[in-house]
């Protein structure tokens, strides 16, 4: 774990990466604001509706200004994952190659079965997002909550697109994306840093690869 999150570290604080990650967060800043302008409207009536069972109204005004931050940024969040997704194979291909020269690239990314697998995830994070706000607001319990949370919103997605790239038997995939949560989980403490968020997906699928690959490599020797 410690060394896969070391290698990690190096890779994704190279300039191929970082150029990768403005690129993506700047288009999904730009996304993120056409959609909170197109559908505000539908926001602030979802939010004051959320809000309405509390008794006090200060209380209510609070927390809604609380909830719109919170709610626009998972959305400037889940754009990311939807872009890094969509756009990340050409630069996990050339990380896995600086690495794991022997490992072929068996497959490829299917932009359809990615943009699925990531609207999937999107939508069941959100969802728990909202159920679990309360929960939110206890101390350390509220943030183990949301690094899992996260986990969700990146797991599945950073699993197909590194995983479909070199391995073509989903058995044996799905064998060596056994109890990863944590992996996914350690990737998202960058959605705690402002900025340093955007590298979130693109993390996960670096520690998914040197998670999937590292372990192949060594068979070979």
């Amino acid at each position: 774990m410690k060394q896969i999150v070391l290698k990690s570290l190096k890779d994704i604080f190279s300039k191929e990466v970082i150029l990768f990650v403005i690129k993506i967060a700047f288009a999904s800043f730009t996304l993120s604001l056409i959609f909170i302008w197109f559908f505000w409207g539908g926001l602030s009536a979802f939010i004051a509706s959320y809000l309405s069972w509390i008794p006090w109204t200060w209380l209510q005004n609070s927390g809604a200004k609380v909830m719109t931050f919170a709610l626009g940024y998972m959305i400037f969040i889940i754009m990311v994952s939807l872009l890094t997704s969509l756009y990340s194979e050409r630069l996990v291909i050339k990380i896995a190659k600086k690495h794991y020269p022997t490992i072929p690239v068996v497959g490829s990314v299917d932009i359809q079965t990615s943009l699925f697998i990531t609207l999937k995830s999107s939508l069941l994070f959100l969802l728990l997002f909202l159920l679990f706000i309360p929960f939110l607001f206890i101390p350390i319990l509220g943030q183990i909550i949301m690094l899992y949370l996260w986990s969700i919103l990146i797991k599945e997605p950073s699993v197909y697109d590194v995983g479909s790239l070199f391995i073509s038997n989903k058995k044996e995939l799905k064998a060596k994306t056994k109890k990863t949560t944590l992996l996914a989980m350690v990737a998202s403490l960058f959605n705690y840093i402002p900025l340093l968020n955007a590298f979130t997906p693109i993390f996960a699928q670096i520690l998914f690869l040197h998670h999937i690959l590292g372990t192949m490599h060594t068979n070979k020797r």
